[in-house]
Formats: C-alpha cells, sequence, structure tokens
C-alpha cells in the first residue's frame, strides 16, 4: 500500500485499519474516490493513493459490500459513488467492534511497564 502520511504512522498499522476506515467513511453515506482520500487525510490517518483507494473499493463491490451508481457531476464529468449494502453495514459492524477491542488490547500493552511487578495478592484470611 502506498500511502503519504505523517512520518509516526508505519504503512502497516495503515494496511491494518484501512478497511475498517473507509467502511466508517461509507457509512456516513454515499461518496466517492476522491472525497475517501480526502476524509482519510482531513481525519489525520494519511493520505490514500488511488493505487491503493481503488482496488479496495473494487474488492468491496466484488464481495457485495458496496454498490456503485455514476452520478453526472454538475460541474465536471460524473463521479462512481459508493454506498454500504446490508453485508457493508454488518461487515462495519463487525470490524469496527473488533477493531474496538483490538485497540483497547494493545493499547494497555503497549502503556504496561515491563518493569513493574505484579502486586501479590493480599493474603487470605485463614478460614476455619
Amino acid at each position: 500500500m502506498e500511502t503519504e502520511r505523517p512520518p509516526e504512522w508505519p504503512s502497516e498499522w495503515l494496511r491494518g485499519v484501512l478497511e475498517v476506515c473507509v467502511l466508517r467513511i461509507l457509512g456516513e453515506g454515499p461518496t466517492y474516490g476522491y472525497a475517501i482520500s480526502a476524509r482519510l487525510a482531513q481525519e489525520g490517518i494519511g493520505t490514500v493513493k488511488g493505487g491503493t483507494l481503488y482496488p479496495l473499493l473494487a474488492r468491496f463491490e466484488r464481495t457485495g459490500l458496496v454498490r456503485v451508481e455514476w452520478r453526472t457531476g454538475e460541474t465536471g464529468p460524473a463521479r462512481k459513488y459508493y454506498a454500504l449494502t446490508p453485508a457493508g453495514r454488518a461487515e462495519l459492524a463487525t470490524l469496527a467492534g473488533r477493531w474496538a477491542a483490538f485497540a483497547d488490547l494493545t493499547s494497555r500493552f503497549v502503556v504496561h511497564d515491563p518493569t513493574e511487578r505484579p502486586r501479590a495478592a493480599p493474603p487470605r484470611e485463614a478460614r476455619p
């Protein structure tokens, strides 16, 4: 995947999150490729080039996650709009939930101080 991005976002991270981010944008309503790319950049994720974005959108179309509609532009050429199908909405819900759980788990793991010793459990009271 070729992207222009702030240096702090490794390309491996972007490859892992791009699918769910694009589905999230499409979950807001039908839109076209350039607008998706601009929104990703606006949100700080990075600028995703067409050579990365359009194959992903084509895969979404092949697998039934999006439907495509050509719309005539008011001042320019027609644009290909992408909209989530019910299967796409279900996939967005699944991936968003899984991503949130994964991000939470990795965040807790990464910020954990490995030099900190686990605290011993308090001694159990003797039972009669």
